[in-house]
């Protein structure tokens, strides 16, 4: 990755986010392989097949420049997840997205990390509006976005080889982030 993009950290009172990493892998892999973490991001796959997802990440960063943050206890240095801007190629949109280990969630980490991605798509992308695609049944992503302020604006299918897969599109504009910076 280049210079400027090794070097960007985010920092909250316990979170670090940072492009990913090598050494992030093996927590990205936990996080693949749990049917249950990974139930509403195209479900659990082995190690080999983990390796391809985890370097979609890197992979953005470097060509585009952004991609999902790896979000790392600043106490331990633990990967918890990924959470921040992404735009494949036919997305719906500017999203913003999160996926964290199982033992991570329900502590608030994926709050916490989301206002300063947020902030810097909006303040380094160009975006107007951020959305987050989120199944119908993933009622705990609903109450972040929600917590986020975002609201629900339409069904969409996910571009190929997603297209079977139809996921309603929560969405704020960037003027509605800053007025009300997710309360």
């Amino acid at each position: 990755m280049s210079r400027g993009i090794d070097e960007l950290q985010l920092e909250t009172e316990r979170l670090i986010l940072r492009p990913p990493r090598r050494e992030d892998f093996d927590g990205f892999a936990e996080l693949q392989a749990d049917e249950e973490a990974a139930r509403f991001i195209g479900g659990a796959v082995t190690r080999p097949e983990a390796w391809r997802r985890f370097l979609w990440q890197p992979g953005s960063w470097w060509l585009d420049g952004f991609g999902m943050f790896a979000v790392v206890e600043r106490a331990t240095g633990e990967w918890l997840g990924q959470l921040g801007p992404w735009k494949p190629e036919g997305w719906p949109g500017n999203e913003v997205g999160w996926a964290f280990r199982r033992a991570a969630q329900g502590k608030g980490y994926a709050l916490e990390a989301a206002r300063p991605a947020i902030d810097w798509a909006f303040d380094n992308l160009g975006w107007t509006d951020i959305i987050h695609c989120i199944d119908g049944e993933n009622v705990p992503s609903q109450k972040l976005a929600e917590r986020l302020g975002s609201r629900k604006l339409r069904r969409t299918r996910l571009p190929p080889p997603f297209e079977s897969i139809e996921l309603d599109v929560w969405s704020q504009s960037r003027d509605a982030w800053r007025a009300g910076r997710g309360a």
